[in-house]
């Protein structure tokens, strides 16, 4: 089991590796960024509200929102209840459920099916539904990896507070991350 208790950079980087699903549809995560309550990027900046409760909760909860009015983004909370962090899912590489997926995207191009948030969310169906959601009991479904993983660090992307922060974490080499790690650097593979 992962510990989410931990500050959301840590989490962010060790969810690298995990399978995520939802009614066992998913994939391997490949691409986090983490957010917590001292980064002015983050929903929690200026304390909790009725959008953002779900991330003042406890750990391992999903919390959800819509994204420009567009699409549903996906983050799991960690820290301690009351604290306010957690972590965007950016991309998985899709490995369960796979024809289903395409079908709910209206593509057939597998690396792009998760490749982003928004893109992500659509292939897994995830809504506003999925708020507050415990990530440990169906629909959802956390399994560790089989291995270490070679995860690279960088900044973050789309947004336009606390840019230079290094919290958007990936899987070296991975063609299935949302956009290429400029200028990334190396972590250790976990043990």
């Amino acid at each position: 089991m992962i510990d989410l208790s931990s500050d959301a950079p840590v989490v962010a980087r060790a969810l690298i590796g995990w399978t995520v699903l939802v009614d066992g549809i998913g994939g391997r995560i490949v691409e986090t960024e983490a957010y917590d309550r001292d980064d002015p990027a983050s929903h929690t900046f200026g304390g909790p509200s009725g959008r953002n409760a779900a991330m003042f909760g406890p750990p391992g909860h999903a919390y959800i929102y819509r994204s420009y009015g567009l699409h549903w983004c996906f983050n799991i909370v960690c820290r301690e209840d009351g604290h306010g962090a957690g972590v965007l899912i950016r991309a998985l590489e899709p490995t369960e459920g796979i024809a289903v997926m395409r079908e709910r995207r209206g593509m057939t191009n597998d690396r792009l099916l998760c490749a982003g948030p928004g893109r992500l969310t659509q292939a897994l169906a995830i809504t506003q539904d999925h708020y507050g959601i415990s990530v440990f009991a169906p629909p959802f479904a956390l399994v560790a990896p089989s291995g270490p993983v070679d995860v690279v660090t960088g900044p973050r992307i789309g947004i336009s507070k606390a840019i230079d922060l290094p919290w958007r974490f990936g899987e070296r080499g991975s063609p299935y991350v949302s956009k290429p790690f400029k200028a990334a650097t190396l972590i250790e593979p976990a043990a």
